[in-house]
Parts: C-alpha cells; structure tokens; sequence
C-alpha cells in the first residue's frame, strides 16, 4: 500500500512549479488527474522538442493521468465541478486570474466540495504590489536573493543551474498539502492554500543570508570558492583531462578533516606546517595552500580524486554533468535511474524519487499523452457512457486518445 493511497488531486498545473508538486504526491501514492485545456495541453510539452512530448514535460509528469476538458465552455466547466466531490485536492498555477475567469475559483470549488483543499501556487502570491507580475523560475531566484551570491565578487552575478525556484516551490507546496491533508483527516474541514514563488526560495537562502537582517551588509558572491569561506579547503578545482566539467568540490571544514586532506596528499608535514596550523591560517595563506592542493588534483581525475577522499572521510564531490548523472555508479546501483517505454520516445531514462518508505512503493510510470484518460476518468468519476463520452469529443469539449476511448 502506498503512503498517500486514496488521496485524490485534480491537478491544473502547468510548466514546472506546479507540475513538481503534484508529481511528488504522486510518487508518494496519490491519484494525480491531470486537468489540460485542448489544443496543446500543458504548453510544457512543447518546452523542448517534442511534439507534445517534450522531455522536460515528461520528467515533470509521470505517475499522473491526463484528461483534457474545455474549461471556458461551460459544458466543460460542468465536469469539472461534477468531478470535483471525488477528489481531495485542486491544485493550480496558472497565471493571475485565470481560475476567476474560468468560474472555478476557491469558493465555487468549495461549493461543489465542501471539504477541498484548494492550492495555489503564483509567482508573487495573490496579495502585494508584485501580485499581477509574471514569474518563473529565474524570476524567482533572482527576486528571492538566489542570483545575488552566484559567480564571482565584482562581476555579474550568474543564474544558477539548478531549478529551485520551481520545484523547491513546488515541493513545499506539496508539504503544505500533506500537512492539509492530515488535518482534515481531524477536523473534516478542506482549506485554502498560497504560496508564492518568491517567498519559498528564501527558504534555500537561510545560510547565505546569514545575519544580514540585523547587520543591513549584504552576502558577497563567493565564486570558485564555497559559501563558507575563503580558503583553499573551500573551495572547486580542476582535474585532468581538464575538461568543461573535471572539477572536484573540496569541503574541508573541520581540523581532522585537513589532517586526513594531508595524509591522502602523500603530505603529511602540511597538517604541522605553521602557515596551514589554523583554519583561520589556512584562510590567510589560501594562497599557497591552495596551489599545493590544486597540484595533487591536477594529477588525478576527478573520481580519482572522490574515492580517495571520500574513503579519507574527506568531504568531496565530482561534478557531474547531467549525462554523467544517468552513469553514475552509485545511483545505478541504488536503483534511482529507470528506464520507462514512451510511445513516442521509445525507451527513455528518468531519474526517480529521492524519499524512500519502507512500508509505501509506487512504480514509476511514464508521463501521459494529451488528454490519455479523458474517457477513463470520467467512467470512472461520473459513470459517464460511450454515448455521452461521444458527445463530448464530438463537440470539442473533450479531448482524449484514440485508443482509450475505444477500451
């Protein structure tokens, strides 16, 4: 049995932020159902190449149903809220307004299902004067402090790779659910859920911010440098062959930890060498410790460098491009990459889920096709027949596959 087993989400989500969220509860066992106009559906399946397919939607959307309903007619709209008693969660993030001008907004919703809990996700929350603006991931980190403390000091701050204004937004919305969830389970009353995008990457940013709410001083960018300070034993640094990413990230941070760096060095005279003797040393001759270190990287690779480290005690970690990430030999091992049969892409490889139950295992399933499950949903939901399923796609409310409204 799968930990979230019988909770329900109607999910009218788009792109990443929201996609995130609804996607790790139904990792967790929920029924996801996703809610996608016709036409083009989620406008993140066209995000890459793809043909509605793109693999950014697909890494956004497995263990979820598809249905595709025309919410701006109002025959549309009807289903939806004739679906929504069977469900626990509606879940959206399109932009401002949107859900007020399909008709389907937190009270009429409530109406319909006395006990939801209805979510929202905006780049800006729904109050405020940046409330109206359009958000996306960048946006976020930038407005959130994120892009102010990445790259080098002096020069222009960088965007930062990793996507954590979307789903980190995504993810403590998903936790805001959960923690909905358990509370109706005491009090049998749904609620309303915000959450801005802007609000939630300041959640990543407890360490660089520091004490700047009560100093007013600003957190410098630290460049190849850690977050945690300026010396050589915090720091990135190359490795053979020398390529766009043979680095290693060195986190040293404690004096055992410099005394085993010395010793896995083949250096073990560093550790009592008067210059190194101190991490506050070690800051003021970075220096020259740094190119002392960087000359034993220089002779390694960099998982060269992780193993030694690491089997050291040595807090380290090779940087990995993405492609190496489906060959890492950890991962593989652990069973975290999956290898899924798509329609279109044929076999596709998707990273899996990071929390692990012991007592709740979901599979994971590949992403959906435009409107797969319309037809199967609304059996399901509504006892609807072929005839009135017919209809509906006939007119153009519904969309759904071929083969599914057939089965």
């Amino acid at each position: 049995m799968a930990a979230l087993d019988g909770m329900r989400i109607l999910d009218m989500t788009q792109y990443e932020a929201g996609t995130s969220c609804t996607q790790a509860l139904a990792w967790l066992g929920a029924d996801v159902v996703k809610v996608e106009p016709p036409g083009v559906g989620d406008p993140g399946r066209y995000v890459q190449p793809g043909q509605g397919n793109a693999p950014y939607f697909i890494q956004w959307n497995s263990n979820k149903r598809s249905i595709a309903i025309d919410l701006a007619d109002p025959r549309g709209r009807e289903l939806l809220l004739a679906m929504a008693p069977q469900y626990d969660i509606f879940v959206e993030n399109y932009a401002y307004g949107v859900v007020e001008k399909l008709g389907i907004g937190y009270d009429v919703m409530r109406e319909a299902n006395p006990e939801i809990i209805y979510a929202r996700l905006k780049g800006f929350g729904l109050s405020g004067p940046y409330a109206t603006y359009r958000s996306y991931d960048t946006v976020a980190q930038a407005m959130g402090g994120a892009v102010s403390v990445t790259g080098e000091n002096g020069r222009q701050p960088l965007m930062p790779g990793a996507m954590t204004g979307d789903a980190g937004t995504g993810l403590q919305l998903a936790l805001a659910i959960s923690a909905a969830y358990i509370q109706r389970t005491r009090t049998g009353e749904g609620q309303f859920i915000e959450i801005s995008m802007q609000e939630a990457l300041t959640f990543f940013m407890r360490t660089p911010i520091g004490g700047t709410g009560w100093t007013g001083i600003p957190r410098a960018r630290s460049g190849v440098a850690t977050a945690g300070g300026r010396s050589a034993t915090l720091r990135i640094y190359p490795c053979k062959p020398f390529g766009e990413n043979d680095y290693v990230v060195l986190l040293c941070v404690t004096q055992q930890m410099w005394d085993k760096l010395c010793l896995t060095m083949g250096q073990p005279e560093l550790a009592a060498d008067p210059r190194f003797a101190t991490d506050e040393l070690r800051v003021t001759n970075a220096d020259a410790l740094r190119q002392t270190i960087e000359a034993w990287m220089n002779q390694r690779t960099k998982f060269e460098v992780l193993e030694a480290l690491g089997e050291a005690g040595v807090p380290c970690g090779a940087v990995q491009d993405t492609a190496e990430l489906f060959e890492d030999r950890h991962l593989l091992e652990r069973g975290f990459v999956h290898e899924l049969e798509h329609p279109e892409h044929g076999q596709i490889r998707v990273l899996g889920f990071a929390p692990r139950l012991s007592a709740s295992e979901v599979p994971l399933t590949r992403a959906p096709l435009h409107g797969e499950h319309s037809a199967e949903v609304l059996r399901e939901d509504l006892g609807l027949g072929e005839d009135a399923i017919r209809s509906l796609l006939d007119a153009g409310v519904l969309v759904s596959t071929p083969e599914e409204v057939e089965a």
